[in-house]
């Protein structure tokens, strides 16, 4: 052993246990931080489901392929980063002896070519995820010249890297990087020393000993010492890098992504989306009955009140921005960046760590906290940021990690909206309505039946022990807006002719509370929600159809946790199978080019995407816009924008108008009522009034109206 393999194994072991000490002391912190969040007690149970979720996603990088290159590209990296650890630790024999190698395997020609192709793999992958981030960088990828930036708002660029700590990202690719090249490099010059016997099991490191031909046998061994030794030092850099910037995300994932995907909301793998996360209170959903806002915490106010799976959430966000790429706010000059949202959060976690430690050591005590708590809001998070999300879930869809974006945001506005009264003004009367009249138009409760009164048939009236199969759950903008209305009836009589016993509750009904809750209001919500599920359990409804997705989602996914457990479907879902089964058949085509904006909360929230496509496609041909079903962009109604005010930025339904008017359509089907109003707003907006927003259900109608037309003029 010569004086090189002395020198470079001390300072590789020393090394190597300076970075394993502090490492662990670091995870351990991080462990000791994120218990210290609210209870939720939402995440037990389910275990061996919850851990095939997990190595699905993670072995599997399901969620990743959605970005076919680049998760191609980061699956490679993954395996190679878990993987070469054994090559790591023949770097420990070989800084010791640079002829020995891992006992065993280490001559072993299946280990030898298996590494050869990882090693490369790896390789290829972190070369191409730098290529990848190089292209996009902010500076080469301006806003386009149309703008979509505005003072107020945070877009400067279309890059998804905009906001990222970029100088993390690429010294976690040059440290993959060299990590690759010095496993080659060593394999290299045992290839020119002779040891490797077959050359076939390391094709590459074979080409690259070429240049090694003229080399001494000595100068080798001295290079795969020192080589090895900086294969150990860059290594142990990266976890003593861990250690020492906790806030690391890119870094940290690495570990905490495991725990995030085992510990998300749906066990089955599903993304947090549908129902809306409860309010907790001591880890459970809170009980208003009970519930004290003098000494609980509604909502979110401070750094501590997050659960410890939203501090979870914090650490492990990668700053990837794929959740800001498609963010329909970000993308249109708003404040918001769910990305920035996250790392904010992030930065003030642990910044407040050592108070918030501090704080648990002397409640453990029995003290009191000597520190005073930061309110969020206005010190961390602006509110515009708050005020901007429409709750599309596109951010939560696209996470490859697994963060719930949406809860978190939700979980703020209830502090804003029931502890501080701080919400936007206009949404003063929206909640006011709601609570005195029941929709937030304002409009008479007895008025729910307007819409049906131009029809040729009475529209039945739920009652216990009623005949009917399905209740039609109508809606407040089914109810009240004009434009609607026209839905509505199309619905009802496309049901009726169809032979389908269908009901409504008239009077009886009011609003879901969909609205309520996604402003912030649970409390107004629980109300609402409670008085639907008492009237819909009175009159016996199992099966309901709604035409408004937002209902669907509240009633279907949301009321099970009050008592209401029913089978809600879309009425596109209910109109596809009626004229599959033949019970109605179109027999007019639609003239024209067509194109179909996926509702968020029917598409992305509750995967319905091929029902209304099918339906479409019985009498049109169906144009697609560039951005559909689980990409789809938001119209920006949903959160309870449809009743605030867009200041800032460029409006979200006008940016989704130009989408639809783009592709040529002069019909822009949809089968929201939300999405209707938005889109027809969008598309006046932008000087497009040959362009009609119109539902699916009306566009099925007007078939079996001209069928009727040409049977009459044929008698």
């Amino acid at each position: 052993m010569g004086v090189v393999q002395i020198v470079t194994a001390t300072v590789a072991f020393a090394y190597t246990a300076v970075a394993i000490g502090l490492f662990v002391r670091a995870g351990l912190g991080m462990l000791e931080l994120i218990r210290l969040g609210a209870p939720d007690k939402t995440r037990k149970g389910e275990r061996g489901e919850r851990v095939k979720t997990m190595l699905r996603e993670t072995l599997g990088h399901t969620r990743m392929l959605k970005w076919h290159w680049v998760g191609l590209a980061h699956w490679a990296v993954f395996f190679g980063f878990f993987l070469l650890f054994p090559a790591l630790a023949q770097s420990y024999f070989e800084v010791i002896d640079p002829e020995s190698s891992l006992p065993i395997v280490g001559h072993w020609s299946v280990w030898l070519l298996g590494s050869e192709i990882l090693t490369v793999l790896t390789g290829l992958g972190i070369v191409t995820l730098f290529a990848i981030r190089m292209a996009r960088q902010p500076r080469v990828n301006p806003v386009p010249p149309q703008g979509t930036a505005s003072d107020a708002g945070q877009r400067r660029s279309s890059s998804r890297f905009e906001n990222s700590r970029q100088w993390m990202a690429f010294y976690i690719e040059a440290t993959i990087f060299t990590i690759v090249a010095s496993h080659m490099l060593i394999r290299s010059f045992k290839v020119a020393l002779g040891e490797i016997e077959h050359e076939w099991t390391s094709p590459v490191s074979t080409l690259i000993a070429d240049l090694w031909s003229g080399a001494s046998a000595d100068a080798l061994h001295t290079a795969v010492t020192v080589i090895a030794g900086l294969d150990i030092l860059v290594s142990w850099t990266f976890f003593l890098m861990l250690a020492l910037i906790p806030s690391m995300g890119i870094g940290w994932h690495r570990v905490t992504a495991f725990f995030n995907i085992y510990f998300k909301r749906n066990a089955d793998g599903a993304a947090s989306l549908g129902p809306a996360k409860p309010m907790l209170i001591d880890g459970e959903p809170a009980d208003f009955e009970t519930a004290d806002p003098e000494t609980q915490p509604f909502g979110v106010a401070t750094i501590g009140d997050f659960s410890w799976k939203g501090l979870l959430d914090f650490s492990t966000c990668t700053e990837c921005g794929r959740c800001q790429s498609q963010c329909p706010a970000w993308n249109t000059g708003k404040p918001l960046s769910p990305k920035k949202l996250i790392t904010d959060l992030r930065d003030h976690l642990y910044e407040q760590a050592p108070y918030l430690k501090a704080a648990a050591i002397a409640a453990e005590r029995g003290g009191e906290d000597p520190h005073q708590k930061i309110n969020i809001i206005g010190n961390v998070i602006d509110p515009d940021v708050l005020w901007s999300c429409t709750t599309c879930g596109a951010c939560v869809e696209q996470c490859p990690v697994d963060i719930e974006h949406v809860d978190h945001i939700l979980d703020l506005r209830r502090n804003m909206v029931m502890i501080e009264s701080d919400f936007p003004d206009e949404a003063q009367t929206m909640l006011r309505n709601l609570e005195n009249k029941g929709n937030p138009w304002g409009e008479n409760p007895a008025h729910r039946l307007k819409w049906a009164e131009p029809l040729d048939f009475e529209v039945p009236i739920a009652e216990a022990g009623g005949d009917f199969e399905y209740l039609y759950w109508v809606g407040c903008a089914g109810a009240y807006d004009p434009k609607a209305q026209k839905t509505s009836r199309a619905v009802a009589t496309l049901l009726h002719d169809a032979g389908v016993k269908f009901a409504v509750l008239g009077e009886a009904e009011t609003c879901t509370g969909d609205s309520a809750r996604r402003i912030g209001h649970e409390f107004m919500y629980q109300m609402l929600a409670e008085q639907n599920v008492e009237t819909l359990n009175e009159v016996g409804a199992v099966k309901i159809v709604a035409t408004c997705p937002h209902c669907l989602n509240t009633v279907g996914n949301e009321y099970k946790d009050l008592g209401g457990h029913y089978e809600v479907v879309h009425h596109t879902e209910l109109l596809n199978d009626l004229v599959n089964a033949g019970k109605i058949t179109p027999v007019e085509e639609h003239e024209g080019k067509l194109t179909y904006h996926d509702p968020c909360y029917l598409g992305r929230h509750n995967r319905i995407f091929t029902p209304p496509r099918e339906l479409l496609g019985s009498f049109a041909e169906v144009t697609e816009m560039p951005r559909t079903e689980e990409r789809s962009f938001c119209c920006g109604a949903g959160g309870a924008r449809m009743w605030l005010e867009e200041p800032l930025g460029k409006r979200v339904n006008r940016e989704r108008a130009d989408e639809a008017v783009a592709t040529g359509a002069k019909t822009v089907a949809v089968g929201c009522p939300f999405c209707s109003t938005m889109l027809r707003d969008g598309v006046a907006d932008a000087g497009h009034e040959d362009v009609e927003v119109i539902d699916i259900a009306q566009l099925l109608a007007r078939t079996q109206e001209k069928r009727a037309e040409k049977a009459a003029v044929a008698e």
